[in-house]
């Protein structure tokens, strides 16, 4: 019997992606909040868990894992279908190029400009919109006339995207150029195990 602890903030996009995958495979976790506004992942007590002094991070009994990146693909793996992450080589490294993409454009685009309203991070707001609307674009191009990011059904490429895309009304960026992104989340948004950001007070 494995034991799940995952160390999160609620109002992260990243955390966010990780258990929005928890959830849809159905799996039970215990949740730890970490404070993140107060700096707590800074923390004697947090850097001895992480050293990384980020959150999201996995603990799976004797496995221990920072970036929700790498969380993804460990629970895909461990947990998961070849549905969520393909082992055909091609077909993962179209699901790890969307990762990619959550983890640059979209983190430094509309994460970043939401977390200068949201967490009143010192960055470019203006330069922060304009990178996330170059990662709306591209993933308009391709959901203009796909479903899914990455194949035929949902992957975790879809669940690296999704939470800063769908916040980025907070980011201060219309989603309404990028039908297909919004048809998009739609569809997310419809899986089964599908789970909103957390309130802002939630423990």
């Amino acid at each position: 019997m494995h034991s799940l602890t995952l160390y999160d903030f609620p109002l992260s996009g990243n955390c966010h992606k990780v258990r929005l995958l928890l959830s849809m495979l159905g799996m039970d976790y215990q949740r730890v909040t970490v404070d993140v506004v107060n700096n707590e992942t800074a923390s004697p007590e947090f850097t001895r868990i992480n050293p990384r002094g980020q959150v999201p991070f996995l603990v799976d009994d004797d496995v221990r894992i920072w970036d929700s990146m790498a969380i993804l693909v460990y629970l895909a793996r461990r947990y998961g279908s070849r549905d969520w992450l393909p082992d055909d080589p091609a077909d993962e490294a179209r699901v790890m190029q969307w990762v990619a993409v959550a983890g640059d454009e979209l983190l430094y685009g509309l994460a970043r400009a939401r977390a200068v309203w949201r967490l009143k991070r010192p960055f470019n707001r203006e330069q922060c919109q304009q990178e996330g609307r170059q990662g709306l674009a591209l993933m308009e191009s391709r959901l203009a006339h796909a479903d899914w990011l990455a194949g035929k059904r949902a992957t975790i490429a879809d669940l690296a995207c999704y939470p800063y895309v769908a916040l980025a009304d907070e980011a201060g960026v219309s989603l309404e150029p990028y039908p297909g992104v919004r048809a998009w989340l739609s569809r997310v948004e419809a899986l089964p195990g599908w789970v909103p950001l957390l309130d802002e007070d939630a423990g």
